[in-house]
């Protein structure tokens, strides 16, 4: 954390100033105002002419190391100090009340930092698994996988940017159980959240391959929401920048599992229908069986997009396969909504179980 944004306030010493999380918290100082000087032990360091201020600190085993520090503190005026180094942070708890009175660590335990997320992926997996939900479906799941996977998925899902939430997360892995076997398609994946989940259950249930379709660019963001207020967030948006940061997140879970169409949905349903394979330059050439198991519908939200969406690839689903419309309930609008109203009036007769969780709509197929 950062104790304090005022402009006048106290220098924070940064210490070792060249680690990442010493550079990210340099950073956020940055934006915030709050003067900061940064420190290292070692002879030159590369992130030294990162800071406005720099000094040379020994190593906090050799004996002068409290006297320099002491000194620098003194001489800078320093507040507070920031350490991402459990084994300095330590020391520094144990010293800093006799060394220097009134300054402190202003970060909790790196440790305990580092733990929180792990943790609470273990306690939301423990939770997730102790209480599965309750579908109504004719198919008999499959064995659920164990705690400490499901926090595998939990966890690494949380480090991808995007706003799956947690309830929908949740209901993914639920119905990956009653999956059939098949491709899994997702339409509309920009940096990759719940591609990340999409792809892991596809792995652990032995489901099939993942291909997203996303045109990635600033033209198919408009979605004419109500207020207009998705659509300026959506203009401060880089398109080249989403689709690289999804190649990033998505690469991990291998070429031949994983690809993506960078083009409109429609567009790729007639390549899906047309074609065994998709090509790409990050994830080389992906076979897919034609067939899906999962189809999850996320992309332009207007009504008239998301009933292209369904009518492009809803016949595709195999029967017992599974539809996702994302947004069921939005905020800033009723296109998902509508189409996903007019398709279940249409369709009840072919459907085995509807619920909603999440803000989503899960719909699975007779």
């Amino acid at each position: 954390m950062i104790a304090t944004t005022q402009r006048n306030a106290k220098p924070i010493l940064v210490f070792p100033g060249g680690m990442p999380r010493a550079l990210d918290y340099l950073n956020r100082c940055r934006r915030e105002g709050v003067p900061v000087i940064g420190a290292s032990s070692l002879a030159y360091d590369v992130a030294s002419g990162r800071y406005p201020s720099w000094l040379h600190l020994p190593y906090i085993h050799e004996a002068d190391f409290a006297a320099v520090l002491r000194q620098a503190i003194r001489e800078f005026d320093i507040g507070g100090i920031y350490t991402p180094n459990p084994v300095i942070w330590n020391h520094l708890q144990g010293m800093l009340k006799n060394l220097a009175p009134g300054v402190v660590l202003v970060n909790e335990s790196p440790v305990e930092e580092l733990m929180a997320g792990f943790r609470a992926a273990r306690a939301d997996a423990r939770e997730l698994l102790a209480h599965p939900l309750a579908l109504a479906s004719s198919r008999t799941p499959k064995t659920a996988i164990a705690e400490i996977v499901a926090a595998s998925v939990l966890r690494n899902v949380e480090a991808v940017p995007g706003m799956c939430s947690h309830d929908k997360t949740r209901a993914l892995l639920e119905i990956a159980r009653y999956a059939v076997a098949g491709d899994i398609v997702e339409i509309g994946s920009w940096w990759g959240k719940s591609a990340c989940v999409l792809a892991s259950l596809a792995h652990l249930y032995g489901i099939g391959r993942l291909l997203c379709v996303d045109p990635w660019s600033a033209e198919h963001l408009v979605q004419h929401d109500e207020h207009g207020l998705v659509d300026q967030g959506s203009a401060l948006m880089d398109a080249e920048e989403a689709l690289a940061v999804f190649e990033i997140n998505l690469l991990p879970y291998g070429a031949e599992r994983v690809n993506y169409l960078r083009m409109p949905s429609t567009d790729g349903a007639r390549h899906y229908r047309d074609h065994c394979s998709v090509t790409s330059a990050s994830f080389g050439t992906t076979n897919y069986e034609g067939r899906i198991a999962i189809l999850h519908i996320d992309g332009n939200h207007a009504y008239s997009s998301v009933m292209a969406d369904i009518e492009a690839w809803a016949g595709l689903v195999v029967s017992g396969g599974w539809m996702v419309l994302d947004d069921y309930n939005w905020p800033f609008g009723d296109g998902p909504h509508r189409a996903a109203d007019e398709f279940i009036a249409a369709h009840r007769d072919r459907l085995d179980v509807a619920f909603v969780m999440g803000g989503a709509l899960f719909v699975q197929f007779s």
